[in-house]
C-alpha cells in the first residue's frame, strides 16, 4: 500500500507563495523547521549518463563477444583472427557519423525486448577483405574508391551481420535475453535512419588483427535510450569472476597494451627564418607561414599519418588520410 503524501505546513505554503510573487526561486538554500536545507536544480529532460554506471556489464559482454565472434570470420578469412574490444564511448550520433567515410555498410537492426535499435558499421575495406579471402584471394587490403558494393559483397555482408546477430544474442543471454531482427541497410551515413543527430549513442568498437595486414575495426552502436531500461543490470558485477577466470594471460596482456595512452600531435608548418630577420623580431610582429593542404600526424613523436585540417563545431581537428610505412 502506498504511503500517504505529507501535506505542506502553513509556513511552507506561505514561503512558496512569497517566492512565486517575487519570482526569485534561484536560491540554493531553503528554510525548513528553522534550519537551512540545501538543494540543487535538476533538468528532467536531460540524459543522465550515470544511469548506466561505468558500463561494466556492457564491457563484459563486448569482451565475450570479441572472443566468440572469431568463429564467424574464420570460414571467411581461412585464418584465426585476433579480435579485441575497446571500452564503450558515449557521444552524439552527429559526432560519430562525422568521423565516418561517405561509403560504409550500416545495418540497422531492431532489439525487440528493449524496444530499441542497434547499428552495425562495417568499413568497405573490411568487407572487401572478407570477400576476397572467402573466394580464394590473398589476405590484403585494397583502398579502391567506390560508391556501392557488388552483389557478392552484399551476400558477405549478410553472412557477417547474421553471425554477429547470433553471437550478440548469446552474449547478452546471461544479462537479459534479447532477439535482434534485421530492419534496414544503408551505404551512406547521412541516409541512415537510426536516431536524431543530437541523440546520444554508445559506440562499441572492435579491432581485428591479421598477419601481414594493418588492423581493421568495426563498430556496434546502441542508442542511449535503448540501454536505459536495463541500466540496473549494466551496473551489475556478478559476472566478473566467471569472465576474468576465462581470460588467458595473453588476452589480459593484450588488453593492458591496448589501454596504454599515447601522445599524438600534428605539425602544420615549419617555417625557415634567416638569422638577420630573427634578430629584428619584436613583440607583436607577425610571421607569414605557408600551410599545405596536408599536414603530418605524429604518434609518440613518430610520423605515422598524413592528415587534412578541418573544423568540427568550432574546434580544430585533423582527418587522417594516409598511413605512412
Amino acid at each position: 500500500m502506498a504511503e500517504p503524501s505529507r501535506k505542506l505546513s502553513s509556513e511552507e505554503v506561505n514561503a512558496l507563495m512569497e517566492g512565486l510573487k517575487s519570482g526569485d526561486l534561484s536560491a540554493s538554500t531553503s528554510v525548513r523547521d528553522g534550519s537551512e536545507v540545501e538543494y540543487k536544480t535538476f533538468n528532467f529532460g536531460s540524459d543522465d549518463l550515470s544511469l548506466l554506471g561505468d558500463y561494466y556489464a556492457l564491457r563484459i559482454i563486448n569482451e565475450r563477444f570479441a572472443r566468440t565472434v572469431r568463429s564467424v570470420f574464420l570460414p571467411l578469412l581461412r585464418v584465426q583472427p585476433r579480435i579485441s574490444s575497446f571500452p564503450p564511448e558515449v557521444k552524439t550520433f552527429e559526432e560519430y557519423s562525422s568521423g565516418l567515410d561517405a561509403f560504409m555498410s550500416m545495418t540497422n537492426s531492431r532489439i525487440e525486448e528493449l524496444r530499441g535499435s542497434m547499428l552495425t558499421v562495417l568499413p568497405p575495406s573490411f568487407v572487401n577483405l572478407c570477400t576476397s579471402s572467402r573466394y580464394g584471394g590473398k589476405i590484403e587490403v585494397t583502398n579502391n574508391s567506390r560508391t556501392e558494393f557488388t552483389s557478392t559483397e552484399e551476400k558477405i555482408i549478410e553472412v557477417i551481420n547474421g553471425g554477429i546477430t547470433e553471437i550478440l544474442e548469446q552474449c547478452w543471454k546471461d544479462l537479459t535475453p534479447i532477439s535482434i531482427k534485421f530492419h534496414s541497410r544503408e551505404q551512406n551515413p547521412q541516409f541512415a535512419a537510426f536516431v536524431e543527430s543530437s541523440d546520444l549513442i554508445i559506440v562499441c568498437s572492435f579491432v581485428m588483427q591479421l598477419p601481414k595486414v594493418d588492423s581493421m575495426s568495426f563498430d556496434i552502436v546502441y542508442p542511449l535510450q535503448t540501454l536505459k531500461p536495463v541500466s540496473s543490470l549494466l551496473r551489475s558485477r556478478v559476472q566478473s569472476d566467471v569472465v576474468e577466470s576465462s581470460m588467458s594471460w595473453r588476452d589480459k596482456l593484450e588488453k593492458a597494451v591496448l589501454e596504454v595512452p599515447l601522445k599524438v600531435n600534428s605539425n602544420l608548418s615549419e617555417p625557415i627564418v634567416p638569422m638577420s630577420k630573427l634578430l629584428k623580431i619584436k613583440n607583436g610582429d607577425t610571421l607569414n607561414i605557408n600551410v599545405d593542404e596536408t599536414c603530418d600526424f605524429y604518434v609518440s613523436n613518430q610520423k605515422y599519418f598524413k592528415a587534412e585540417m578541418g573544423e568540427i563545431k568550432g574546434n580544430a581537428c585533423v582527418r587522417l588520410t594516409k598511413r605512412l610505412n
